[in-house]
């Protein structure tokens, strides 16, 4: 044990000793994932206004209707242009997309609300925005069928009369005579309903005119860890930025075995009465208390000036914490056995790491993988760890929820640390 805790004294004094690279080591991450959560939505504040074109090229009183609904609805910073222009905003990625009303949609909408041929928007959309399509298509058909819904009820001019769809109602050769009474006895109590002033509905007080409604009001509410605090996006940024530099220190830690192992020093270890498992096992050991080290440090700049907080257990924290640290120190040590030079260490190791932090979703969150590759992250220690910084900060859940994270990460320790005694090579 005196041997043990002498080696392991003398890597992290090493280690710590170099403070220019201690730095460099910690505000790297500390800097990219202040970037990252930026990017991906910061701090909780509004909700971004999706910028939208459309384009009227009908100008009836249904489709300027519906361009008002649009432009009035918060979720879309709409411009109102030429179509060219707008194809030509999307082009440029300066809007996620345009709308196209054509021509006579407002004569052909509210027919086709009774069997007849629908007119088509066209959506031209940026395809590396291809997320906010969907959305945009959603609050389009609401606002839609608002407008089309309204001017059926209150004979807006220029639409089609209900006697006249009548007519075509009656001389269609694809109706049996059941189905055109039906239809006739739905036209003569909608005009009937015109007459009287349209369909009035809980809106009224509003000012809204009468027409249809969505029978239904939608209220939105995050799920964090606590009632009373929103998603803060700096939580995923700096656990993926935290877990892929502290993996790179396991990496320089690897590296450096290999480097000692070209100089007298390690001779002279090698002379001492210290056996193969404890020198390696001293490695891990000291790569896994400074790996805990940074990982406090990075997390401390996190709660300190980006708002992070474990709402979750803070023993399972620091059980997370721990098992990532024992992963990057056995990771370290398993690709100097595997690598066996320090130029092909560095290659393999870099390699090695950007495809455990890609799978793993340092960089951007595994929802948006393929359903596939979502399945196949399960096997990558790297999401494991994530997962439970995650779990026990912004998403706030008790110690049950670190014990499959740590029992995993672990598990792989476990393998790496018993592949790296086997193969690692004594001699230059």
């Amino acid at each position: 044990m005196n041997a043990l805790a002498a080696l392991v004294r003398k890597d992290i004094v090493l280690y710590f000793g170099n403070r220019r690279a201690l730095l460099v080591t910690l505000a790297a991450p500390i800097l990219i994932a202040a970037f990252f959560g930026a990017v991906l939505g910061g701090a909780p504040r509004k909700p971004t206004r999706i910028p939208v074109a459309v384009v009227d090229l009908d100008g009836s009183t249904v489709s300027k209707s519906i361009v008002a609904a649009m432009k009035s609805d918060t979720a879309f910073e709409l411009r109102e242009m030429a179509e060219p222009e707008a194809v030509k905003l999307v082009r440029e990625g300066q809007v996620r997309a345009a709308a196209v009303i054509p021509a006579g949609f407002g004569r052909a909408a509210p027919r086709a609300l009774f069997g007849a041929a629908k007119p088509e928007i066209v959506i031209h959309y940026d395809p590396s925005q291809s997320t906010a399509l969907p959305l945009v298509s959603g609050l389009l058909a609401q606002h839609v069928m608002t407008g089309v819904g309204r001017a059926v009820f209150t004979a807006q001019a220029g639409l089609p009369s209900f006697a006249e769809l009548k007519r075509e109602v009656e001389a269609s050769p694809r109706l049996d005579d059941a189905r055109k009474h039906d239809l006739v006895t739905i036209f003569d109590s909608v005009e009937r309903l015109q007459a009287r002033g349209g369909l009035r509905t809980g809106d009224d007080a509003t000012g809204e005119a009468p027409g249809f409604a969505l029978p239904f009001k939608t209220r939105t509410a995050e799920v964090a860890g606590r009632v009373d605090r929103r998603y803060n996006a700096y939580a995923h940024s700096f656990a993926g930025m935290g877990v892929q530099f502290v993996l790179f220190m396991g990496i320089e830690m690897g590296v450096g075995l290999l480097l000692m192992r070209r100089m007298d020093l390690w001779k002279r270890l090698r002379a001492a009465p210290v056996s193969r498992a404890l020198l390696l096992g001293s490695r891990i050991a000291s790569g896994t208390l400074i790996a805990v080290a940074l990982v406090a440090a990075i997390y401390a700049a996190a709660i300190l000036f980006f708002g992070v907080r474990i709402d979750g257990s803070v023993v399972g924290f620091a059980a997370v914490a721990i098992a990532f640290a024992l992963l990057t120190s056995t990771f370290g040590l398993l690709i100097a056995a595997l690598g066996r030079t320090p130029e092909a260490t560095r290659g393999l190791a870099i390699l090695a790491t950007l495809l455990l932090v890609m799978l793993g979703g340092a960089w951007v969150p595994t929802f948006v993988f393929p359903d596939w590759l979502q399945s196949v992250t399960v096997w990558v220690p790297t999401r494991w760890a994530i997962d439970g910084l995650e779990a026990m900060t912004w998403r706030g859940q008790g110690l049950e929820a670190a014990w499959m994270p740590v029992a995993a990460m672990l598990a792989v320790s476990a393998v790496f640390a018993a592949i790296a005694v086997k193969r690692f090579a004594w001699e230059e």
